[in-house]
């Protein structure tokens, strides 16, 4: 009998650990980035630093001196490049960009990735579709993209006629929200 007692107290306790643990995950959405979950409550720089996927991203943005600014309160929209859209630039461009004499360079290509702010992939496309299927989007660098769809997936394209696919949207942060790129796109020099 108290065997029971106990048992039944223990199924309770772990179906409201578990009931708990559920309407926490149901309370808030993430997204899987690099194999890591981002989470909608956490700032943009507080998820990208857990992407196995954007460490070349998050060591520009260390060494661009831009973690407070995306850290603040935004919105920002991010077009975030993977390693791999990284890895597409002609060698040694990552290094050269990381140098400190080229800090200038660096923060003009990460702020063209990035949109005041919070568009999820449903705003652009309705952008996109007001603009008779292309939207230009000024970025905080000044420049410009041109977002376009290709059957269902979302494109930018940048000043020079380069293309970056949106691979994952609509990762929501507490500052904004990530649209993880294909490729580095770059402001015209």
């Amino acid at each position: 009998m108290k065997t029971n007692k106990i048992f039944a107290t223990a199924i309770v306790a772990f179906g409201l650990l578990v009931g708990t643990s559920s309407f926490a995950q149901m309370k808030e959405r993430t997204v899987e980035v690099g194999g890591a979950p981002m989470y909608p409550s956490k700032n943009i720089v507080e998820n990208a630093v857990n992407s196995k996927d954007h460490t070349t991203l998050v060591a520009a943005v260390k060494a661009a001196g831009l973690v407070d600014v995306l850290m603040s309160e935004g919105p920002f929209t991010v077009f975030a490049p993977t390693n791999a859209a990284f890895a597409k630039l002609p060698a040694g461009t990552v290094e050269t960009l990381l140098k400190p004499e080229n800090l200038k360079l660096l923060q003009t290509i990460l702020t063209y990735h990035v949109v005041a702010g919070k568009m999820n992939a449903k705003d652009i496309d309705a952008v996109i579709k007001k603009g008779n299927g292309k939207a230009t989007l000024k970025t905080v660098s000044g420049g410009t993209l041109t977002a376009w769809m290709k059957g269902k997936d979302l494109y930018i394209t940048d000043e020079n006629g380069n293309s970056a696919k949106v691979t994952i949207a609509d990762v929501n942060q507490k500052n904004g929200v990530i649209h993880v790129v294909d490729t580095v796109v770059t402001p015209k020099s």
